[in-house]
C-alpha cells in the first residue's frame, strides 16, 4: 500500500492530515473519537459524513442531504426494512435469551434457509459476526481434518479475530499472516497470464500445498470468498471454481466458502454465490446482510462434519437469540418474497451496460467486471499497459461523495471502484449514478 496515496493506511481512508479542511463541529467529533475509541477505528472519504437517519436507498447526514447508497452490502434489503424493523420491535419486547433454551424461532428460520441450499449440506451454527462464523469454519475444518494449513487468495479479508486475521491479507502488513497460511492469485482475467483463471486457481493452490507440507503443515482448508472482492472482484467465467475444489479434496482438504459478500441473492443468478459455479463446498459461511444490520451470522455443513466437531461443546452467548432470528427471518421474507433475487439480475444487467458504455467512452476505465449487484470498474493509466491508477479511483470515489453517492475502492492496486449497492436498486437509480460518473469523468478528463 502506497501511504503517500493513502496515509490513512485504509483503502479510501481519511487522513488525519486533513483535520483542518474540516468544519469545528466536524474537528471536534473526530477529536471525541480519536480521545475515546483509539487510532485502531477508520473514517471513510477525503471528507468524512455523518449520518442520522437511513430510508430505502438513501442515507440522510445532519442537514437532511440524500446519500445514493451503492456501497452498503449489511442492511441490503434497504435501511430500515419497515419489515426488519417490525420483527425485531416485537421480538425484543417479548423475549430475548440464549439457545441453551428451547425456543421454536431458531428451528423455523434453520429450516427455511437450509432450504436454499443443496444436499448435503443440511446442518447449521449461529454466530454474531462473520468473522466468528468464519473462525467457527475454521475450527470445524481443522477438527476434521487433524491439519492446519489454510489456503487463501493474497488479498484476501475474512474478518477480525486473531485466528481470522491472521487470514485476512488485506488487512495490511501490520496484521502479520500466519505461519500456517499461504497464498493464492485472485482469478481475474483482467490481469492474468493465463486464458484459464480457474486452472490457474487450482494449479496455484496444488503448489500452496506442497509448500505448506514442505514445512511440516498439513494441509486442511482452502478458504475463499466466493466472488474474490477484496482482490478486486472475480467472478466469471461461470465454473471457475470447480478445479480449485478438485485439488482441495484430492488432497484430503475442506474447501470453505465464504458468503458473506456473495450471498443472500446478491449475485442475480443464484441465492448463493457458489451456486452459479456448480459447485458444493464442504461449509459455507454467511453473515452481515443476513439480519439487515442486526448482528447474526452462520456456518454451514453436513451432518458428518458437525458429528466430528460435536465432540467439543460450542455456545455462542448471543448467536442465533431470538430477536436476530427474526431479523433475519424478515430478511428471508423480503428477499422470497419481493423476488430481490430477480431484482438484483435485472438491475445488475443495466447497471453493467450502462458502465460498460462509459469504458467505450473513457479510456481510463480498463474493465468493468462482475455480476448481479456487485461490480467493479478497474481504473488505469493505460489500457496498454494497465498500469493501476489508484489516484483517479480515488477521485472518483471522493467526487462521487460530494454528489451524494456512496461507493469505494478496493482491489490489490486500489484502483478498482467497488458497487455493491442494496438489492433494493432500481433503474432510476443506476441512471443517477451513471449520470454523476459521467460528469466526474468528464471533468477529470478534462483537468
Amino acid at each position: 500500500m502506497d501511504n503517500k496515496i493513502n496515509p490513512s493506511g485504509m483503502p479510501n481512508g481519511f487522513s488525519l492530515d486533513r483535520m483542518g479542511e474540516l468544519d469545528a463541529g466536524e474537528q471536534q467529533l473526530i477529536t471525541r473519537r480519536m480521545e475515546l475509541l483509539g487510532p485502531a477505528y477508520r473514517l471513510m472519504y477525503d471528507h468524512p459524513l455523518e449520518f442520522v437517519r437511513g430510508d430505502g436507498m438513501y442515507l440522510y447526514d445532519v442537514k437532511g442531504t440524500p446519500y445514493l447508497d451503492c456501497y452498503n452490502n449489511v442492511v441490503s434489503v434497504g435501511h430500515c426494512n419497515k419489515r426488519v424493523a417490525e420483527a425485531v420491535a416485537r421480538q425484543v419486547s417479548l423475549l430475548n435469551t440464549h439457545t441453551r433454551y428451547l425456543h421454536p424461532a431458531i428451528l423455523d428460520y434453520a429450516e427455511r434457509l437450509l432450504a436454499t441450499f443443496p444436499d448435503p449440506l443440511s446442518r447449521i451454527m449461529f454466530a454474531c459476526t462473520g468473522s466468528e462464523a468464519v473462525d467457527l469454519a475454521l475450527r470445524i475444518a481443522f477438527s476434521n481434518t487433524q491439519a492446519e494449513g489454510v489456503i487463501i487468495s493474497e488479498f484476501a479479508y475474512h474478518g477480525t479475530t486473531m485466528a481470522v486475521s491472521s487470514v485476512s491479507p488485506s488487512l495490511g502488513d501490520a496484521v502479520p499472516l500466519g505461519q500456517h497460511v499461504c497464498t493464492v492469485r485472485a482469478p481475474i482475467a483482467y490481469r492474468s497470464d493465463s486464458e484459464d483463471v480457474g486452472r490457474r486457481l487450482a494449479q496455484d493452490a496444488e503448489a500452496a500445498i506442497t509448500d505448506l507440507e514442505r514445512h511440516g503443515i498439513r494441509f486442511a482448508a482452502f478458504l475463499a470468498d466466493t466472488i474474490f472482492s477484496s482482490d478486486g472482484l472475480a467472478a466469471d467465467p461461470v465454473g471457475l471454481l470447480q478445479p480449485v475444489v478438485d485439488v482441495v479434496h484430492r488432497h484430503g482438504g475442506l474447501y470453505i466458502a465464504d458468503e458473506v459478500q456473495s450471498g443472500f441473492c446478491r449475485t442475480g443468478d443464484a441465492f448463493w454465490g457458489f451456486l452459479r459455479h456448480h459447485i458444493v463446498p464442504d461449509i459455507v459461511v454467511m453473515g452481515k446482510p443476513m439480519g439487515n444490520g442486526i448482528p447474526i451470522s452462520a456456518c454451514v455443513t453436513a451432518p458428518g462434519l458437525l458429528d466430528t466437531f460435536g465432540t467439543c461443546r460450542y455456545f455462542n452467548t448471543f448467536g442465533g437469540n431470538p430477536v436476530s432470528i427474526a431479523a433475519a427471518s424478515a430478511v428471508l421474507s423480503e428477499l422470497q418474497e419481493c423476488n430481490l433475487l430477480e431484482n438484483c439480475r435485472v438491475t445488475g444487467n443495466y447497471l453493467k451496460q450502462q458502465l460498460k458504455k462509459l469504458q467505450c467512452k473513457y479510456a481510463c476505465i480498463g474493465d468493468v467486471r462482475g455480476v448481479g449487484l456487485y461490480l467493479s470498474i478497474e481504473f488505469v493509466k493505460s489500457r496498454k499497459t494497465k498500469e493501476p491508477d489508484s489516484i483517479k479511483t480515488l477521485a472518483v470515489v471522493n467526487s462521487l461523495r460530494e454528489a451524494h453517492v456512496l461507493v469505494s475502492t478496493y482491489g490489490i492496486f486500489e484502483n478498482c471502484l467497488k458497487l455493491r449497492p442494496l438489492l433494493i436498486m432500481k433503474k432510476e437509480h443506476v441512471d443517477y449514478f451513471i449520470d454523476q460518473l459521467d460528469k466526474i469523468l468528464d471533468k477529470l478528463n478534462k483537468s
